[in-house]
């Protein structure tokens, strides 16, 4: 049985975010077929360098995600401090300030669940390095839609808390090191 066309990845991470970030996302071609939509905790008070120290690294564009926007390939979307980022029935990105989730906002899960209901099995999702179990309830929301689920290799993350969770939530989520991670994607874009 073939698997469905991916059209868009959500990635979460925390703690050693950048890291893990610095890895995967400077691996992808700049003709990367899909967008990417990507939570990472952050302090909500301050503004944000990561976009531009990803952009620096990457050949995809990358940039802070806003409101209404509809979600373009190749492009890397991070959600803003103290907004959820989240994804409408008609594909465009949306920001909320609503109650923040497992004591974030922007929430991983909350980014995962609503692009798991709009894209279905269309979507990939991926769990890196962080230090709480904010993405294992959206994984598994991803998998049950028929999506991918891939999850950072504990050993491999500098706060293990997160993959672990994740990984214990989605006992059939692919755990890769980063490298994998990366390669992982740019196949799955390649045999569509």
């Amino acid at each position: 049985m073939t698997r469905p066309q991916l059209e868009a990845v959500a990635v979460g991470a925390s703690a050693g975010a950048l890291e893990a970030l610095s890895v995967v996302l400077p691996a992808l071609p700049p003709d990367f077929p899909l967008p990417i939509l990507v939570v990472v905790h952050l302090p909500p008070d301050r503004k944000s360098l990561m976009a531009g120290l990803l952009g620096d690294r990457c050949r995809l564009s990358v940039r802070e995600a806003e409101d209404k926007e509809p979600a373009e390939p190749g492009t890397v979307y991070l959600a803003p401090p103290d907004y959820h980022l989240m994804v409408e029935p008609d594909r465009r990105l949306s920001l909320s300030g609503e109650e923040p989730v497992l004591f974030s906002r922007p929430s991983i899960d909350v980014l995962f669940e609503t692009a798991a209901e709009t894209y279905g099995p269309g979507l990939a999702g991926v769990i890196l390095s962080g230090a709480n179990s904010d993405g294992a309830r959206g994984l598994r929301a991803i998998m049950n839609a028929g999506g991918v689920g891939m999850v950072q290799r504990p050993d491999t993350a500098l706060a293990q808390t997160m993959p672990t969770s994740a990984l214990a939530a989605c006992p059939k989520a692919l755990a890769l090191d980063l490298a994998e991670i990366a390669a992982a994607l740019r196949d799955m874009v390649e045999s569509r």
